[in-house]
């Protein structure tokens, strides 16, 4: 049977339901790397109760599950039959290496002789355990994972228990027509959050209309977000506006943290009442789901967004959680990312296998360990990026690139210093850079994002430095050369113009050509 709509009235049940996602404590075991890569993701959990338990870890035990109901034991031939004595209770976990196994490592370090004990805050903040040469585990202390529901947000990757949560909270939320406030540092998925959330709705047969707010100008928002008439300003000609096309269906506003405060309050009406002023036009009713994302703080006295427009968004409001909160997913995450990228740069030798070299088996191990334990300032985006440059730079023989060994070496895990490292990132990135992503994309802004490994917003934000404009800084006479040039296509006069097709789309949109 389904879980029933939620509604303004069910809302204080669901933060009750959403508490109880969290019944229990145990110590996980993740792998993050194995030569098969088909067992990378699988998780092993054990209950931390009260009574202390042992396990010898090893070869032959414990079982990990793959999520599919599938379990079996590590079955790695490098990796003793009992690698470590496992003993742990609520308190803490004792490791202790087993006379004569194979080399173990804790984050990094030989293990010895002596068994080495950890606390609950050490273990709550997790660590990386590598048996042999060849197998990564992420052990840590938290919630069960429950119920994965992949099939809710596939293109969210990972099989943690913070991803469970969020896809339980997507799975509950799709269904309601409450708008939601998506909050979240760069880098963590907002956008695939927003398609999966219409995607699982009653409106997910009508459109979805996604709007980067930072990237509207001032002077065109109004007409650009609620429609204008023709003569209405100087130029202006009969366009529906973004609100108006997303008819019946969902408007995603990322960035709203950069939406121009003088528009903020049609945006605040627009909410309330659902209609919206047609510059020079009357007041049109919209039947119109919003989900609004941001990673900035908009509730500090600093920020000047609205606090009435800010509280009228978060009908219902999502965290995503930051990949370092989520670690046990970057060995899943990253091989995704170098397996898309190695048919691209002609590298898929470099990718893992069962069948591959020990010594790349053994490269792979020891980069999956130093990813690990990283901080990622800019989440699943900078990780994405990372693997990009990993087999960049790895020439024939998998390596870490001499760029990358410093960001893994510089960057500390205090929040502080984690903002700085953010910044330390993009200043990385120079305007050649911007400028030589930019026309490998395609001038298409997310996939300059994509390739640099920064946020939308910091792209706009260098765009301008590095010499291009977007289609609505067009001047009208040089867009009409352009498309005549083209004989009428778009994507050619897109290209000779240095802009993104889609923004050349939204433009002539605008304007009333399509």
């Amino acid at each position: 049977m389904s879980d029933p709509p939620i509604t303004e009235a069910t809302h204080p049940a669901l933060i009750t339901s959403l508490a109880a996602d969290y019944p229990a404590c145990v110590l996980s075991l993740t792998i993050l790397f194995h030569p098969d890569p088909q067992r990378i993701g699988h998780w092993c959990e054990l209950p931390l109760g009260p009574r202390g338990k042992s396990l010898a870890l090893g070869r032959l035990q414990p079982a990990f599950c793959s999520g599919t109901g599938q379990e079996a034991a590590l079955e790695e031939r490098h990796v003793s039959r009992q690698a470590l004595l496992l003993q742990y209770d609520q308190h803490g976990l004792r490791l202790a290496r087993q006379p004569g196994a194979c080399r173990c490592r804790l984050n990094g370090q030989l293990l010895g002789d002596e068994a080495v004990a950890l606390d609950r805050a050490t273990l709550d903040a997790g660590c990386i355990l590598q048996l042999g040469h060849a197998v990564v585990l992420w052990v840590h202390s938290g919630p069960p994972r429950g119920e994965q529901h992949k099939e809710v947000a596939p293109a969210l990757l990972g099989s943690s228990a913070a991803l469970c949560a969020l896809r339980q909270q997507i799975a509950r939320t799709g269904a309601a027509d409450l708008d939601v406030l998506l909050l979240g540092e760069t880098g963590t998925g907002k956008e695939e959050v927003a398609n999966a959330l219409h995607r699982v709705s009653g409106r997910a047969q009508q459109p979805l209309v996604a709007i980067n707010m930072a990237a509207i100008p001032v002077g065109l928002a109004a007409a650009l977000l609620f429609g204008s008439v023709r003569g209405a300003y100087t130029g202006a000609t009969a366009s529906p506006g973004y609100f108006r096309q997303a008819e019946g269906g969902t408007l995603f506003l990322d960035e709203i943290g950069d939406a121009p405060v003088e528009i903020q309050p049609q945006l605040l009406r627009a909410l309330q009442q659902r209609q919206v002023q047609v510059v020079g036009g009357a007041l049109e009713a919209v039947d119109v789901r919003v989900i609004a994302a941001t990673d900035s703080e908009l509730d500090t006295e600093a920020s000047s967004f609205s606090g009435a427009l800010r509280h009228r968004l978060g009908s219902f409001e999502l965290l995503l959680p930051p990949l370092r909160e989520r670690r046990e997913d970057i060995g899943e995450l990253l091989l995704a990312f170098v397996r898309r990228e190695a048919a691209a740069l002609d590298a898929e030798a470099l990718l893992p296998s069962l069948d591959a070299d020990p010594m790349l088996i053994a490269r792979w191990a020891e980069v999956v360990q130093r990813l690990a334990r990283y901080d990622w300032p800019g989440n699943v985006r900078e990780l994405a990026n990372a693997a990009r440059q990993l087999l960049l730079g790895s020439g024939g023989q998998l390596s870490i690139p001499p760029a990358l060994e410093a960001r893994l070496q510089g960057v500390s895990e205090a929040p502080q210093e984690a903002a700085q490292a953010r910044a330390r990132v993009l200043a990385e990135v120079t305007l050649d850079d911007v400028r030589a992503a930019h026309v490998a994309s395609g001038y298409e802004v997310a996939a300059t994002a994509r390739r640099l490994g920064l946020s939308r917003q910091a792209v706009y934000r260098r765009l301008k430095e590095a010499g291009f404009r977007l289609a609505s800084e067009l001047a009208q006479g040089e867009l009409d050369a352009a498309l005549a040039a083209a004989a009428g296509d778009e994507r050619r006069a897109a290209l000779a113009l240095r802009v993104s097709a889609q923004g050349l789309r939204a433009r002539l949109r605008q304007r009333g050509d399509t």
